[in-house]
């Protein structure tokens, strides 16, 4: 360590690429004996942000600066070019912003996708959320797929059509792009596509998790989120669903007629309206944990980086660049006009792909929820109030009205047993 750190040029800068948790610490400590003062540490992993500001804060004191930087992109990204998160430091990102604008991927008609996330474990927080985004979109993808397939009885080559029409519109994304490739690839050790043959459980590596965790700490609706997350629980139970298919067996499709056409475009429909939610609660994660720490957060400037490099890279990240700046203080990207439309145009598609899912047994959890997520959102009175009735009534935990100010409680029991007297 000590040769290494020598031949580095004064100010240093070193930029680690290790798992996250002890190996990070222990990394640091190695690195920190033979730094000076004024140099940098910058933590490209996938690291809780806590722990980010806990580095940081002890950096400080030894004299060096700390950056917790996200990084997405994947193995192309590596070779053309990733998405940069950079936080904590901002005297440390001056150092290396130079080398972060050209090692970035470009987008030509916004610039190097890189910026200055914030103070503290912002960068991590961000990038932590990307993934949460990222588990939805594919989640939401997979379900698309699961429709078309199961109830459309589309083949692999014509899934493969679809998504590659798919990619040269709205849903223009990376990946639709590389679902569209997957349904090419034939399998080299068999006959048919591979697709079919990959086993039907999804691994993570637990951002998704981190992510909504986050979201119940902050009181944030993100159901999408969660519905992907529990999709992938429910997947590693390959076992059990092998067993319970024979327990539950039976005909559960409507053996309705389907038309093709229609259907597909439906669930065009549906795979964007769902895609919004989606994002939607992934700003509002955001926006929360940076009202909750004084960070600052650009929302729109975090839409642009991620339009080049990341897994979540898409067109659709225009549209909500542009929705923060009309108004960086919108409440939800739903109300932003122009999704608000989008969303009103294609909520009876959405409302009959998820119908007709569930009418032919097929599961769509992430579609579900975002749909429900909007009718809950667009509704000026749900049936909470039910809800904190009972609450009062077996805790007195209280109660607001609608016609006047106040808390109030009502003993429920007394007055119900009085009636029935």
């Amino acid at each position: 360590p000590a040769s290494f750190v020598n031949s580095i040029q004064k100010p240093r800068v070193v930029i680690m690429l290790v798992k996250a948790g002890a190996p990070v610490d222990q990394t640091i400590a190695t690195l920190a004996a033979h730094l000076e003062q004024g140099d940098c540490i910058i933590d490209g992993g996938n690291e809780w942000y806590e722990n980010t500001e806990r580095r940081e804060k002890a950096m400080e004191e030894r004299g060096l600066l700390y950056l917790g930087m996200g990084v997405s992109g994947g193995e192309e990204g590596a070779r053309n070019g990733p998405s940069l998160m950079p936080g904590g430091s901002f005297e440390a990102y001056k150092y290396i912003e130079d080398i972060l604008l050209k090692v970035a991927a470009q987008v030509p008609d916004s610039g190097p996708c890189v910026t200055y996330i914030g103070k503290g474990g912002s960068g991590n927080f961000v990038k932590m959320v990307h993934n949460g985004i990222e588990y939805g979109d594919m989640q939401l993808i997979s379900e698309a797929y699961d429709v078309l397939k199961s109830v459309g009885k589309l083949t692999n080559s014509e899934l493969q059509q679809v998504f590659s029409e798919w990619n040269k519109g709205e849903l223009l994304s990376f990946l639709i792009e590389i679902t569209a490739d997957i349904f090419s690839i034939k399998d080299d050790q068999g006959s048919g596509h591979l697709v079919d043959k990959v086993l039907d459980k999804t691994g993570m590596k637990g951002t998704g998790k981190w992510t909504v965790q986050q979201a119940a700490e902050l009181s944030v609706a993100a159901p999408t989120i969660e519905a992907s997350l529990d999709s992938r629980f429910l997947s590693g139970l390959k076992d059990e669903r092998v067993e319970a298919a024979k327990v539950f067996q039976g005909d559960f499709s409507s053996n309705l007629p389907v038309d093709k056409a229609q259907l597909i475009e439906d669930v065009r429909q549906a795979l964007y309206a769902s895609k919004i939610c989606s994002y939607a609660q992934g700003m509002n994660i955001i926006k929360a944990k940076s009202m909750e720490k004084g960070w600052s957060l650009n929302l729109g400037e975090l839409a642009r980086i991620w339009k080049g490099g990341c897994i979540i890279r898409a067109i659709f990240l225009d549209r909500i660049k542009k929705a923060y700046d009309r108004n960086s203080d919108l409440a939800n990207l739903l109300v932003d006009p122009e999704f608000a439309q989008e969303i009103m145009d294609r909520q009876a598609a959405w409302r009959r792909v998820v119908c007709l899912a569930i009418n032919n047994g097929v599961s769509t959890p992430g579609m579900s929820a975002s749909l429900a997520y909007f009718d809950s959102y667009r509704r000026d009175r749900l049936p909470a109030n039910l809800v904190q009735a009972q609450r009062d009534y077996f805790g007195a935990h209280t109660y607001e009205r609608v016609d006047m100010p106040g808390s109030f409680h009502t003993e429920w029991f007394k007055i119900a047993r009085a009636a029935k007297m």
